[in-house]
């Protein structure tokens, strides 16, 4: 799309009830960052949008005067699709309400809302969204892709908890897609990214969970990563439902529980999360103590919404990033070395290796019933995501992430890619994400909501008449 700034931000801002920033105002540098900070870019105008219907005006216009379109939520797209050199961002952040109705235990939430309205709004309650794990990441980019965290064995993916949403199409037409309204929007929406419009308000359904939750970080040294990842190939597959582990290459925190001569060290830990019986989870810990005895652990119980933010710092804002990622079947001996090879050509300490484990009430959905882009059959999701304080030392580690998604590859399935970790989007490469069958039924989709291709800046998925770029 040609990017020409037709009609100016005084027209824009006529047509809307929320405020809209140009680079004249004096709110436009801070209206413009996003968590990113890799991704500097100058829009002609950010439409902070007061509601569906401010949406719906602001991509009229942006159709009208041939401006590309950049949907934000909570602004944390690694890739920098939340924002756009000379086109117009539509900054969902004024639409952060949540309501709750604990009886029905349903949840509504704006689509500019961050974990962290949903998660106090819900813990109000004793409930919870099955969600990602870092507080302030938008629900609305986390939840169109998949939405994988904590609590996904025990209560699945964000989408497979999504009743309905108020979508905005390309047309500015305003619907309400669920299962009987609409249902193949609903159906693309729960894993087809931002392709089909933007999402002004989900509703959920809830879980009990918290208020308060068991955790453990159990750390290792470097040279201990093959017992590490063999103890958790044998052990996790087996645990109860309501009990979560991450699996993560990283180095100790610089934290009060970190005994000092730890702190920085490069190593492996199993993040241990409990969200029933507390003996079970001491149980799990001392199978792994007998096991293999740790350099150091930290065991606590914590209230469910610290859980959802325990690696925000880690995760903050205007630091330098660059991921993939990539699903597993299982953590096999050719997998465990490639990934100990790896390991220790980080350059950054802040760069990590995660592995979510991916089974029970995920993979009690089947494969067609959303157009999520991963199979259900039990698996990790591995990410390994570079991060860095400055932008000249960025490109070492993206090297690095590249050179360890490609030293894994091999082991992968040769369908699924979570796309909420994609980054280089070629056609090949997103039609190799959802498999054949997916892609041309979210393409058939495509073109019927939005037909020209309006929503781009995404794992694009092109309409079906055209010819994929």
């Amino acid at each position: 799309m040609t990017q020409t700034v037709g009609g100016g931000v005084a027209d824009l801002r006529a047509l809307l009830n929320g405020p809209v920033f140009g680079p004249e105002d004096s709110g436009y540098d801070e209206a413009r960052k996003v968590w990113n900070a890799a991704n500097d870019r100058r829009p002609a105008m950010i439409a902070r949008c007061a509601s569906a219907a401010d949406v719906a005006a602001a991509i009229r216009f942006a159709g009208d005067h041939d401006l590309e379109i950049a949907v934000r939520g909570g602004a944390h797209s690694p890739s920098g699709n939340s924002t756009v050199d000379g086109g117009v961002v539509i900054d969902l952040s004024a639409l952060n309400h949540v309501t709750v109705d604990p009886d029905a235990k349903l949840a509504r939430a704006g689509g500019g809302a961050l974990l962290g309205d949903l998660d106090a709004a819900t813990q109000a309650h004793g409930l919870a969204v099955p969600a990602g794990m870092v507080s302030h990441t938008g629900i609305g980019g986390l939840v169109l892709g998949g939405g994988m965290g904590w609590f996904t064995r025990k209560a699945g993916l964000s989408i497979d908890n999504l009743v309905s949403a108020e979508v905005v199409t390309a047309d500015g037409r305003i619907l309400r897609a669920s299962a009987t309204d609409h249902p193949d929007l609903f159906w693309a929406l729960r894993g087809g990214g931002g392709n089909f419009g933007v999402v002004t308000e989900f509703e959920f359904r809830l879980h009990e969970a918290g208020p308060l939750v068991q955790y453990a970080l159990v750390f290792w040294e470097l040279d201990q990563g093959p017992e590490v990842l063999r103890l958790a190939r044998e052990l996790v597959p087996t645990l109860p439902l309501d009990l979560s582990v991450v699996i993560g290459a990283l180095n100790a925190p610089p934290a009060p529980f970190v005994p000092e001569q730890y702190h920085f060290t490069p190593g492996y830990a199993l993040l241990v999360t409990g969200f029933g019986d507390p003996g079970t989870h001491a149980d799990v810990l001392a199978r792994i103590r007998q096991a293999l005895p740790p350099a150091f652990e930290f065991v606590t119980p914590m209230p469910y919404v610290e859980l959802q933010q325990l690696i925000d710092e880690a995760n903050a804002w205007g630091l330098y990033y660059y991921d993939k990622s990539l699903y597993l079947e299982e953590l096999s001996d050719e997998v465990i070395q490639a990934v100990v090879e790896q390991v220790p050509r980080r350059t950054s300490p802040m760069s990590i290796v995660l592995f979510y484990r991916l089974d029970g009430a995920y993979s009690a959905v089947p494969d067609d019933a959303t157009a999520f882009s991963g199979g259900r059959s039990p698996r990790y999701c591995a990410f390994m995501i570079a991060a860095t304080q400055t932008l000249e030392t960025l490109p070492a580690e993206t090297a690095w992430v590249r050179s360890c998604a490609e030293a894994l590859r091999p082991y992968a399935p040769h369908v699924g890619t979570y796309v909420n970790a994609m980054d280089d989007t070629g056609q090949d490469r997103v039609q190799a994400a959802y498999g054949p069958a997916k892609y041309q039924r979210l393409r058939d989709i495509k073109l019927r909501y939005d037909p020209r291709n309006v929503f781009h800046r995404n794992v694009n998925i092109p309409p079906a008449d055209s010819a994929p770029s």
